[in-house]
């Protein structure tokens, strides 16, 4: 007999978070898990929850729905709940409470998830003697928690199977400001353009990280051994397992605190299924109290909302797509499309007099070969890989062999830099000139679009630049670099976050139907919002929609801070690699 076929009732427990779905199947009688998921959902809680529920039904084809009770956590359970006929648990008291049924003594809990940050203390009641709880929770800001590891991730050029091969260094630690979400992507962007190794910015971040927690998180309370690790950052990142259990002990020291005389590991413990600790907490919750059971609606139940009920749900709180009809997107993508480019090409033995341009940005490289009239031959771009000088020879080899494959000789009369990595390149590679990026702008705007041009707005992988001009010179300008807000990195983050191709962003984006209404502004409000509207059950492509909706707002009305475009004359000259996303 197979295994499963022994199990006539089941208790299931879910949690629907942020950035991943996690579901435990349980006996009814000994609470034993026969059946473990954890996946990343990419703003497909339903669906994501859907395929797990019916890998359950294969996996158990002898329990009927009247046999199996649901129990749901999490900051996305709210409009699955009813759904599917789940008793929702909240999710601190889930977490305390499989703490204490699986790990009676441990005192302190440090929970990271992919939006929020929890500590939870256990201390005895000096009158009663029985054990209570004191919590602190950061879910309003992504700085300390998973989405902020995984932007770092991005921007490094890492893949998540690559940091398990990373070890905690302490002696190579670099300034992170771990407060805020958005200041530590800047600290983080000038690490990665000083040519700082890229295991050394994610220990860098975990050490702040770790800081932030205990500094801030802990609010003023030590955390008392044993200590239980928790959360998918926790169980999933030895680098960072390694940093609390060096940080940890030196805050004992400080504060005078004795831990008991145990092996480290047993004094900081992170356990197997420690990213498993919500959901198995909202079983044991629940189950003691059948008056709240309600029969359990299953997988059908979830996939009828899916297909209808959740957009009926979402339509009367949300905003109109970005296009009303498939012909309205066709008329404008003809209309704003730019053509493609093609390199110019030479009789074979030509020598190629030209002159190298090379922008070393934020999140991308770009070059550019030019003729002594200024007329472009070859260009090349890639995303950076976290070292700005690799970049560059990468790129400067890929340009060589533009002229060498048709058997021509390149001969550099002038080599010119800007960008982020601008005083790094003039100092390896003695580039003839270092140029700000604002004069660059302008001069290339003036030479390709014309002198009577009013306005000249880049958008860059991490900043927003916006010249003013007045008869060709620059009369003012406005300049965002401490913000991720309305940037390309905002994008591509969220791309990542979901995997989607920052390439596929706009057909994605046009794909929705409805679009949530975001408020304008600063990065981690609208990743706050982004958050809120998974809670609500809006699906990807109608977040990549609201999104691009308000990207433009944040430019003009937030960084700009003049509404009325029309004061700022008439001819806009669009420019960097963000405003090839035609959604945005």
């Amino acid at each position: 007999m197979n295994r499963q076929d022994k199990y006539t009732a089941l208790f299931i427990g879910i949690d629907v978070g942020s950035t991943t779905v996690k579901c435990v199947v349980m006996d009814t009688q000994s609470l034993e898990i026969i059946w473990q998921d954890y996946q990343r959902h990419e703003t497909r809680q339903a669906e994501k929850l859907l395929e797990m529920l019916e890998s359950i039904q294969q996996s158990f084809p002898g329990v009927s729905s009247q046999n199996i009770q649901s129990f749901i956590t999490g900051s996305g359970a709210g409009p699955l709940k009813d759904v599917l006929g789940a008793v929702f648990v909240q999710e601190v008291n889930a977490v305390a409470l499989a703490v204490e049924q699986l790990y009676p003594d441990v005192n302190s809990v440090i929970e990271l998830g992919g939006q929020d940050a929890k500590i939870i203390n256990f201390d005895l009641d000096k009158d009663s003697g029985e054990r209570q709880i004191t919590t602190s929770m950061n879910d309003k800001c992504a700085s300390g928690t998973g989405a902020t590891i995984d932007k770092c991730l991005l921007k490094v050029g890492m893949k998540h199977d690559q940091v398990n091969d990373i070890k905690f260094n302490p002696e190579a630690l670099h300034h992170v400001a771990a407060k805020c979400g958005v200041f530590a992507e800047t600290d983080i962007v000038n690490l990665i353009k000083s040519s700082i190794p890229s295991d050394e910015v994610m220990n860098s971040l975990a050490d702040a990280i770790v800081m932030q927690n205990l500094m801030v998180l802990t609010r003023g309370n030590t955390l008392k051994a044993k200590v239980l690790l928790l959360g998918g950052p926790n169980a999933y990142l030895p680098f960072l397992q390694e940093c609390w259990r060096l940080r940890i002990p030196q805050t004992w020291a400080e504060r005078g605190y004795e831990a008991p005389d145990l092996p480290l590991d047993e004094l900081i413990i992170v356990p197997d299924n420690g990213q498993y600790f919500a959901a198995l907490g909202a079983v044991i919750f629940a189950r003691d109290e059948p008056e709240k059971y309600q029969l359990f609606k299953g997988a059908s139940s979830l996939r009828a909302f899916i297909e209808k009920g959740r957009q009926d749900q979402l339509k009367d709180s949300a905003g109109p797509p970005l296009v009303s009809s498939k012909e309205e997107l066709d008329v404008f993508l003809d209309h704003y499309t730019q053509p493609g480019f093609e390199p110019v090409k030479f009789r074979k033995g030509t020598l190629i007099n030209a002159y190298i341009g090379i922008d070393g940005g934020s999140t991308s490289s770009k070059a550019v070969i030019i003729d002594e009239n200024g007329e472009i031959l070859a260009k090349e771009y890639q995303l950076s890989k976290g070292n700005p000088i690799q970049d560059t020879k990468e790129i400067l080899q890929r340009l060589k062999a533009y002229a060498v494959n048709q058997g021509c000789k390149l001969i550099i009369k002038g080599f010119g830099a800007t960008g982020y990595a601008a005083d790094v390149l003039e100092k390896s590679m003695a580039s003839d000139t270092n140029l700000v990026e604002t004069v660059a702008h302008m001069i290339s705007a003036k030479k390709y679009c014309g002198e009577d041009i009013d306005v000249v707005c880049d958008v860059g992988g991490q900043d927003i630049k916006v010249l003013f001009m007045e008869n060709g010179q620059v009369k003012n300008f406005r300049l965002s670099n401490q913000c991720s807000a309305g940037n390309g990195m905002l994008l591509q983050a969220m791309a990542d976050q979901f995997g989607v191709a920052i390439n596929d962003f706009a057909a994605t984006a046009f794909s929705a139907d409805i679009s949530p209404e975001f408020s304008y502004g600063c990065a981690v409000f609208l990743d706050t919002d982004r958050v809120n509207f998974q809670k609500e059950g809006f699906a990807k492509h109608e977040l990549f929609s609201g999104l691009a909706r308000v990207l433009p707002k944040n430019i003009w009305q937030y960084v700009v801070q003049i509404p009325r475009m029309a004061e700022l004359g008439h001819k806009f000259v669009l420019q960097g690699g963000t405003q090839y996303n035609m959604a945005a």
